[in-house]
């Protein structure tokens, strides 16, 4: 046990600063200085003006995503093969941490939420918010998701459009081939899994950024012809159903 007056020598040498250290781009954080020494000065302004350091301050390539027009209504191509490969790996990354099959759909449905709620932002963007109107009844959301929206995210309208007969306030949205699932082997043991749960989220992010509140799961509903058949089951909350009959 040391005393309070004994003096610890570090196992390491620290080099000695001044109040003369100076980086040797010649401006930069100097510890001895402090935050004073952050200041931006005529000198070290001319110097990063005309980039006579190693810091690269060239602007991105032409084929940067982020010199991309958000706005251009052309058709943006992606790699199928791309697309495969990261969603394959999104898959393996939920199953890692997820404790059941529950527990990974609700994983996937939380990523695809988030990319729901911007592709709503990007499409509107796209349309122009004075030319597209707002949204106000259950099927005219869904109309909209069902045919723009899914046409956008996955270059086709989805096959079927459907309002359960039994349970007023839900909705079904078909699709015969969803691309996701294409990528993906579900082995015998994880049952009724459908990693189109991704697909739902997204559903559910773009729903819940219209002011259209609701919960979706994706179900296995495979045929002869399509055996990848996925029903997107929309259950809208109650307020929204109170909203809708007041209209």
């Amino acid at each position: 046990m040391s005393r309070d007056n004994d003096f610890i020598v570090p196992s390491t040498s620290i080099q000695k600063l001044t109040i003369n250290d100076t980086s040797k781009y010649g401006f930069g954080y100097n510890p001895s200085v402090g935050p004073a020494s952050n200041y931006i000065t005529s000198e070290s302004s001319h110097i990063l003006l005309n980039k006579r350091t190693n810091i690269q301050l060239t602007p991105t390539s032409q084929n940067s995503i982020y010199d991309k027009n958000l706005t251009s209504k052309k058709a943006q191509e992606i790699s199928l093969s791309s697309l495969s490969f990261l969603f394959c790996e999104i898959v393996s990354w939920a199953h890692k941490q997820s404790k059941g099959i529950q527990d990974l759909e609700n994983r996937l449905n939380g990523l695809g939420y988030q990319i729901g709620q911007r592709y709503l932002e990007l499409i509107k963007l796209r349309e122009g918010f004075k030319l597209s109107k707002r949204e106000i009844k259950v099927i005219g959301i869904l109309q909209f998701i069902h045919g723009p929206f899914w046409k956008t995210v996955f270059g086709k309208v989805a096959n079927e459009l459907e309002k359960s007969q039994d349970i007023v306030n839900e909705y079904m949205i078909v699709d015969n081939v969803p691309m996701l699932n294409r990528f993906i082997s579900i082995p015998k043991d994880y049952g009724d899994l459908n990693c189109s749960a991704f697909v739902a989220g997204i559903i559910e992010g773009a729903l819940d950024s219209s002011g259209f509140s609701a919960n979706v799961t994706a179900h296995n509903s495979g045929t002869e012809a399509n055996p990848l058949r996925t029903v997107f089951l929309i259950k809208f909350h109650e307020q929204v159903m109170i909203r809708e009959n007041l209209r």
